[in-house]
């Protein structure tokens, strides 16, 4: 709002200004939950909080699930004998140290995993089998 309203008729027009806003805003807000893919669109792409994704964008999703999981999994595993005072001290660590686990570090280290498996171990494309018949010619 530029201008101040200094009478009855600039309050009517921006009630007039501001309705139409609402109008807009209503329309916008409408189409962002036509349907179930407007609300995965929504919630993954546009701006977020953080100008670089949606709600959920992935790097935040993965932050959130290995905060979770790397102390689940530390525990069960390597510390399954411990007591709760190392135990909780491992959660911490761990929580601390899944803020620095994003998307691209993520891929990579899968990355570096997979080529580390030798070739005879992957499952390798099935090879089309040949019936005899020959293909079939462009022109009839």
């Amino acid at each position: 709002m530029s201008n101040p309203i200094t009478n009855i008729h600039d309050l009517r027009a921006e009630i007039a200004r501001l309705k139409v806003v609402k109008d807009e805003q209503e329309v916008a807000i409408k189409a962002h939950f036509a349907s179930p893919t407007a609300i995965i669109n929504t919630l993954f792409s546009g701006s977020g909080a953080k100008g670089k994704g949606g709600f959920l964008n992935p790097d935040e999703l993965i932050s959130m699930a290995s905060r979770f999981i790397l102390p689940l999994l530390l525990n069960k595993t390597i510390f399954r004998g411990s007591n709760f005072v190392v135990k909780a001290i491992v959660g911490l660590l761990s929580q601390s140290a899944a803020g620095f686990i994003n998307e691209k570090n993520l891929t990579s280290t899968w990355d570096k995993i997979k080529s580390l498996i030798p070739e005879k171990w992957t499952k390798k494309g099935k090879e089309p089998k040949d019936y005899g018949i020959p293909p079939l010619s462009e022109s009839y």
